[in-house]
C-alpha cells in the first residue's frame, strides 16, 4: 500500500519505445511506475535504465489483447499499490502492409483487440481502482498516433483502431467526470523508435512513390507526458500532437 504522496502510473508497452521513455520521464518526476508487456527482458531493460529510480517501479508481464491478463495485471496493482493516478494506454501494433482486400480476418481482429478493446479494458479496471481510492480520481491517456486523424496507404485495421480510439477518449473523459478521471490523446509523428527506424529507407506516400521522413527524439514524447499527467485533475489536456515538423502530414489530405 501507499501513501498519499506517493503517485502511482501503469504504461502498456513499457518495454520500448514511447513506453520506455515516457516511464523513465516520470521516474525523473518522482512517480512510481508500473510496467508492463509481454517480454519481461524488456521491461527489466527499461528498470535498469531508471537507475536510481527503479527502485520506484514494478515490472508484471501482461498480453494487453487478454482479458484475463488484463484483470491479473490490474489486480496485481491494487494489490500491491492500493491506488492509480495514471494509465498510459499505450500499447498497439498494426498489421502487415497488405492491400485491405488481402488482409485476412485474423490480422485484423489481431489490431482491434490490442488497440481498441485492449485500451477499453485497461481504461475499465482503471476506473474501478480511481473512482473508490482516496483521494478519489485519476488521469488515463491514449496513444492515439497521427493515423487517428489520417491514413497512410495500407493501413486499414491500424487506422480504424486509431480513429475508433479518439471516441474513446472522447467518451471516457465525459463518463469520467463524475469520478473526478480525466483523459486524454497524445497523436504522434514520427518519433524516432525502433518501429520507426526504417523512415530513413523511405515510407510508401499516397501517390505511390516511397519517400524519406523526417523523424524527431522520442524524449519530447515523454516531456508531453510528463506534462499532462503533472496537471492536477481539474485540468485536462484532450488532445495533443507531437510530430516531426517537416513530416508530410499537412498537404496530404
Amino acid at each position: 500500500m501507499t501513501d498519499e504522496t506517493t503517485r502511482v502510473a501503469l504504461i502498456t508497452g513499457g518495454g520500448s519505445g514511447i513506453g520506455r521513455s515516457s516511464a523513465l520521464g516520470l521516474l525523473r518526476q518522482g512517480w512510481t511506475v508500473v510496467l508492463t508487456g509481454r517480454r519481461m527482458e524488456r521491461l527489466e531493460e527499461t528498470r535498469q535504465m531508471a537507475g536510481d529510480g527503479a527502485e520506484r517501479t514494478l515490472a508484471i508481464v501482461s498480453d494487453v489483447s487478454d482479458p484475463d491478463s488484463i484483470a491479473a495485471l490490474f489486480a496485481r496493482v491494487r494489490e500491491v499499490y492500493g491506488r492509480l493516478d495514471l494509465l498510459f494506454n499505450n500499447a498497439g501494433s498494426g498489421a502487415p502492409p497488405l492491400p485491405l482486400e488481402d488482409l485476412t480476418l485474423e490480422q485484423w481482429k489481431r489490431v482491434v483487440d490490442l488497440n481498441l478493446t485492449g485500451a477499453f479494458l485497461c481504461t475499465q479496471e482503471a476506473f474501478r481502482i480511481m473512482k473508490d481510492q482516496n483521494p478519489r480520481g485519476g488521469r488515463i491517456i491514449n496513444n492515439g498516433s497521427i493515423s487517428a486523424d489520417r491514413p497512410r496507404p495500407n493501413s486499414s485495421p491500424y487506422t480504424a483502431t486509431k480513429h475508433a480510439l479518439t471516441g474513446l477518449t472522447k467518451a471516457v473523459a465525459l463518463d469520467g467526470r463524475k469520478y473526478d478521471i480525466a483523459c486524454g490523446q497524445i497523436d504522434i509523428g514520427n518519433a524516432l523508435t525502433e518501429m520507426t527506424s526504417g523512415m530513413g529507407r523511405g515510407v510508401p506516400q499516397p501517390n505511390g512513390e516511397r519517400m524519406q521522413e523526417p523523424t524527431f527524439d522520442v524524449e519530447h514524447v515523454a516531456d508531453a507526458i510528463v506534462y499532462m499527467a503533472g496537471l492536477p485533475l481539474d485540468a485536462n489536456v484532450p488532445f495533443i500532437t507531437v510530430m516531426a515538423t517537416k513530416m508530410p502530414l499537412f498537404g496530404r489530405g
